[in-house]
């Protein structure tokens, strides 16, 4: 007889999410799916809000990147008002971006995927967690804590609160850094690059344990997608898109916020809530991508700041070409948490950085507008439909759990096949399963928009339990 094997929840996710194994009657592994549960309505209800309220608006969506919803949210409310935003204030969202890049990082790579690499993927299930990490290794559990805390400190230095901040608005900023913040944050400069340091030798000491799950962990060819400047350095705020097929080759390039959609297109599919990413050309499903880490690192020429080009260096040597494992995106995020450091600190010498002018001020000056960032998951889309008065018609949200999608449903059939055998498996073999998910760090609250194409369940309980009313769709 055929089986299913359900994970539920997957754990240490931002979000709700499941995994479904189907076997045949041989105990062999058919099929298997990671499935968005939850669904939220942030381009549905958006719509009559007027413009200008979106980037506080969409920063709702998420408690873990509600900067990159910020940005990216601000530059396509910033294309409806035809403005550049001033120099000062560019510099300052990049700032803010890059903390949230050290603290969203950090939580991944520390709290989330840690147990499984330091405690090992077979350890106690009750005491792999950032607990059990703390008690293991104090030294790394303690810097894990400092990275997240410098970055979310930096935020609340620069926009007055750590989450949901409405500092970022449709013009720039709005208000300008002082000196005394200025100091802060380089004082904390310091620490910051000894835990970093620390982290990258503990992972570089251990992932050769690991051979079996890097070759298993969505562990295949692919396209890639990133920001990237002129330079063709790492770039998480402006800059255009490159789209790289699996042999690192170049399919498309200088994708815009406003061209974007003209590229990349969205499927759906009956069992989950987020919906799949393609590049157009290719069509769906041959056109999936991946995004975040590990493709800004396949994708870029150089990182800018020396630390992180050393590092940069020996990430490019795992592989001839695109590095392809999916485990690697642990690797990746611990090479960007040191350049985020490095360019924070290269901004903050700006000796325009105290500058007053950080914000432009216009009306509705363009009916549609769109804008893009590099989130810490990878590439981030708002594009925004308003009519003359200024109010949302239309909204798209493009999230890059989306566009690692379908990366992450063929990376969970591949290591199911992998590990499942003749029926067969342990808690430490679907916890391997669950680090497939993990790796790509997904934030499900973020990406959950496909359009009531999954069925939902709504059930109405007594205090008791009992089901006293349901709908079913």
């Amino acid at each position: 007889m055929s089986q299913t094997i359900t994970i539920d929840p997957v754990t240490r996710l931002e979000g709700h999410g499941k995994i479904t194994i189907q076997l045949n009657g041989q105990g062999e592994v058919e099929d298997a799916h990671f499935h968005v549960t939850q669904v939220r309505g942030f381009e549905r209800f958006s719509q009559g809000r007027p413009f200008y309220e979106m980037p506080s608006l969409m920063a709702r969506i998420c408690g873990i990147c509600p900067v990159s919803h910020l940005i990216a949210s601000a530059k396509a409310c910033e294309a409806i008002m035809s403005v550049r935003i001033p120099h000062t204030a560019a510099q300052l969202r990049r700032i803010l971006n890059l903390a949230q890049m050290v603290q969203s990082h950090a939580l991944s790579f520390f709290y989330l995927a840690s147990p499984d690499l330091l405690l090992g993927m077979e350890s106690d299930p009750a005491a792999r967690n950032v607990f059990g990490v703390v008690a293991a290794k104090p030294e790394l559990g303690r810097a894990g804590v400092a990275l997240r805390r410098f970055g979310q400190h930096i935020i609340e230095l620069l926009a007055n609160k750590r989450i949901h901040p409405g500092w970022v608005v449709p013009g720039g900023v709005t208000e300008p850094l002082a000196a005394a913040k200025r100091d802060e944050i380089l004082a904390m400069l310091p620490e910051a690059y000894a835990n970093i340091g620390l982290a990258l030798a503990a992972y570089k000491q251990i992932a050769s344990t690991f051979k079996p799950e890097i070759e298993v962990f969505a562990n295949f060819p692919s396209l890639y997608m990133s920001l990237i400047n002129e330079d063709e350095s790492i770039e998480f705020t402006d800059g255009a898109l490159r789209m790289i097929d699996a042999q690192g080759n170049i399919l498309d390039d200088g994708i815009t916020a406003g061209k974007f959609s003209e590229s990349i297109g969205e499927a759906v599919e009956n069992y989950s809530y987020t919906k799949f990413a393609y590049y157009k050309p290719l069509g769906y499903p041959q056109g999936s991508y991946r995004v975040g880490p590990l493709a800004r690192l396949n994708i870029v020429k150089s990182m800018g700041t020396p630390k992180a080009e050393d590092e940069l260096a020996e990430f490019k040597q795992l592989a001839q070409g695109p590095v392809e494992s999916s485990f690697y995106y642990h690797h990746a995020r611990l090479v960007e948490i040191l350049y985020g450091i490095e360019k924070i600190e290269q901004i903050l010498s700006d000796p325009l950085i105290l500058d007053k002018h950080v914000r432009a001020i216009a009306g509705v000056n363009r009916l549609e507008g769109a804008g893009q960032a590099e989130a810490p998951r990878g590439t981030l889309m708002h594009n925004y439909k308003v009519d003359e008065n200024g109010l949302i018609t239309w909204a798209n949200l493009v999230i890059a759990t989306g566009q690692n999608n379908n990366a992450m449903n063929n990376g969970v059939l591949q290591a199911a096949r992998h590990y499942v055998k003749d029926g067969k498996f342990t808690e430490g073999v679907l916890n391997r399963v669950e680090a497939v998910i993990r790796a790509f760090d997904p934030c499900l609250s973020c990406s959950s928009h496909a359009f009531g194409q999954m069925p939902l369940v709504l059930s109405l309980l007594s205090p008791d339990g009992e089901v006293l009313d349901q709908v079913i769709r």
